[in-house]
């Protein structure tokens, strides 16, 4: 019986801790928008972009695109999401750069270029973050003003950040559909896609991740790191979310009595607000982080 379970722990390990291609994640298509042609051939093509690299904390190599933005004295830092990559984030890094930031976007750990054989779900990617502002404040000087910026397991990956101790250079905090909890996600996740109830699954496979990642992922909680947070946030999520449900807005939301404000764009499902109402989402950013850049 114990065998069994722990049979069954280590299949959801490799199931949802394991980089690689995943069945029950969209690969996606090609560009299909002028506007998202335009984002990608700037990313890929243009003379500002450079590659950054630096060493985490358990010798890990970790790698991101950095575009300087002539003389900005600010930076926004891009958290992609679950099995993505920085190549992922064109659109959004066009639209801070268009907004006079520079921009850095990580690989996280175990995706893209980076190394790494296990997923933190931000847990261990905050630690990263962390490494990454240094870093920026290292190469562009101290008087940076740094957003933080991240969608879906990025998105969990700024929330859990935000409860660090960070420099005073970090001003503001964006996310989008990040999850309250990587416990409360992968019950959600169960259930959705194999009918299953949370315990004793999530259990054990909580404690085969200690054993294999070193970490356990109930400590992963993004409402525990925001109730420490003291930065403003915009909290960012698509009515139709559903891969992380929209009710884990209100969790994240009132998690944290700093400043904030929520956008729920409708119709959106996960990671599509942008695309849905890119007008409005970039308004809506560009009204937020006014209010706390430069000031």
């Amino acid at each position: 019986m114990i065998l069994g379970l722990f049979g069954i722990g280590n299949y959801f390990y490799e199931y949802a801790f394991v980089p690689g291609d995943k069945d029950f994640i969209s690969q996606g298509s090609a560009a299909s928008t002028e506007k998202e042609q335009a984002a990608e051939q700037w990313y890929q093509d243009s003379e500002n972009r450079q590659a950054w690299s630096l060493t985490s904390e358990d010798n890990l190599n970790l790698q991101a695109l950095f575009y300087q933005n002539n003389a900005s004295e600010k930076t926004v830092i891009i958290a992609h999401g679950y099995m993505g990559s920085k190549e992922d984030m064109a659109d959004y890094a066009q639209m801070f750069y268009q907004l006079g930031y520079n921009v850095l976007v990580p690989d996280a750990r175990g995706h893209g270029e980076s190394q790494g054989d296990y997923v933190g779900f931000g847990w261990d990617e905050r630690k990263d973050m962390q490494q990454w502002i240094a870093e920026v404040l290292t190469q562009l000087g101290s008087t940076q003003e740094i957003v933080l910026f991240g969608v879906s397991m990025g998105g969990a990956t700024v929330m859990m950040t935000s409860g660090e101790d960070l420099p005073d250079n970090v001003v503001a905090i964006i996310e989008d559909c990040g999850y309250a909890s990587v416990r409360e996600e992968l019950s959600y996740q169960l259930k959705q896609l194999f009918n299953l109830p949370a315990f004793p699954i999530i259990p054990v496979t909580n404690l085969v991740t200690k054993v294999r990642a070193g970490y356990f992922f109930s400590q992963a909680d993004a409402t525990k790191q925001l109730a420490k947070n003291t930065r403003p946030i915009l909290f960012i999520h698509g009515t139709e979310d559903s891969f992380v449900p929209l009710s884990m807005l209100a969790q994240v939301y009132s998690a944290t009595s700093a400043p904030k404000e929520k956008y729920e764009v409708a119709g959106a499902e996960h990671a599509a607000s942008f695309s849905v109402d890119p007008e409005m989402y970039q308004t809506r950013i560009t009204a937020f982080l006014n209010q706390y850049v430069g000031q």
